[in-house]
């Protein structure tokens, strides 16, 4: 259920011709002269092969969706088995492990390195766009700030990086939840529908907190509740997959792009603001896969809730759906980028 993070990683020997193994198989054999270009490489590949197959599970919920086989009442429905139970339980699964010092440390340290670099983007965020009309404006606005963290970011570390790396997930992920619903709806929807109580019952962050408090008291579920709540985290990766594939169905391809706006929004949200991440992280010198695991959280699309969060304050709504469309589609290039420079610079 654990494996180390490294397991399946390829290990190069220089001058040698080496053979990489990704998903079980050989795709391939290359030769190399410097073991940093083989590992730089073979992470690439690594990562390209786990997006793919990420985007493979996200066409089944595209056609099914389009053959009109899964209604947007469907789609609502799994969203809420996400948001309420596979997401919470996949936290709560990642947070079974021994509480040491090093590990409290770590996910301090974690804690205000995460919250650094978020308060950059809101300092950065509102410097954009100023010239849209309010709905518009709001809505990329917090589409940059705000990456996909539950539903393609705990994926695709658990995929790239090994379950292990999901501990090191759930502080960027508590940010996440507690700050766009705050910051977040201030942002969108304005001061006034900022809800104390939203925030508190929140899924994401009872999930946490459940989560957290077995793990600061150093507590194992029982074998039968831990192996529920193990097999119902494991929906998250597929389930949410679908459901992103899903919801791009819904939108007007066609316009998304041909938009200027939505790229450059999408430009900042994958290029510019993971860059900003990868540099300001490298000389705090992180645990290794630590580092990868922020990295990478901060390179994913923008995040499902903006579409939420847009029709629920009544903003442009075609604008977030076509911004999580564009921006998840373009990740598939930038995200195994950043996944493959991580691992490089970390270590």
């Amino acid at each position: 259920r654990r494996p180390h993070w490294t397991a399946g990683f390829f290990r190069a020997q220089p001058k040698k011709s080496v053979a990489i193994p990704l998903n079980g198989s050989i795709i391939g054999r290359l030769d190399f002269v410097g073991k940093e270009d083989c590992i730089m490489i073979a992470n690439i590949l690594l990562t390209a092969s786990q997006v793919g197959t990420l985007f493979l599970m996200m066409g089944v919920g595209f056609a099914l969706a389009k053959w009109n086989k899964l209604t947007p009442a469907g789609v609502s429905q799994m969203s809420l088995l996400l948001l309420n139970v596979a997401t919470p339980c996949i936290i709560m699964d990642a947070l079974q492990v021994e509480r040491t010092g090093a590990l409290l440390q770590a996910m301090r340290l974690g804690a205000v390195v995460m919250l650094g670099i978020y308060l950059l983007w809101m300092v950065l965020s509102p410097l954009l766009f100023r010239r849209l009309e309010e709905g518009a404006r709001t809505v990329l606005q917090f589409g940059m700030i705000y990456g996909n963290t539950g539903f393609m970011g705990l994926p695709l570390i658990q995929a790239v990086l090994g379950t292990e790396a999901l501990v090191f997930a759930t502080t960027p992920y508590i940010l996440f939840n507690v700050l766009s619903w705050s910051h977040g709806v201030a942002v969108i929807g304005g001061r006034a529908n900022i809800s104390a109580k939203k925030l508190l019952l929140n899924p994401g962050i009872l999930g946490s907190a459940a989560g957290l408090a077995l793990f600061f008291l150093n507590l194992r579920l029982p074998p039968l509740a831990g192996d529920a709540v193990h097999y119902l985290g494991s929906l998250n990766t597929p389930l949410a997959m679908v459901v992103i594939g899903a919801q791009m169905a819904g939108t007007d391809l066609a316009a998304t792009f041909r938009s200027a706006k939505l790229y450059a929004a999408s430009a900042m949200r994958l290029v510019v603001f993971p860059l900003t991440a990868l540099l300001l992280l490298l000389p705090l010198h992180l645990d290794p896969l630590m580092y990868a695991t922020y990295v990478i959280l901060a390179a994913t699309p923008t995040a499902g809730v903006t579409a939420i969060f847009a029709q629920q304050y009544q903003r442009d709504t075609a604008a977030a759906a076509q911004l999580i469309t564009l921006s998840t589609l373009l990740c598939v290039a930038t995200l195994p980028a950043f996944a493959a420079l991580a691992q490089a610079l970390g270590g």
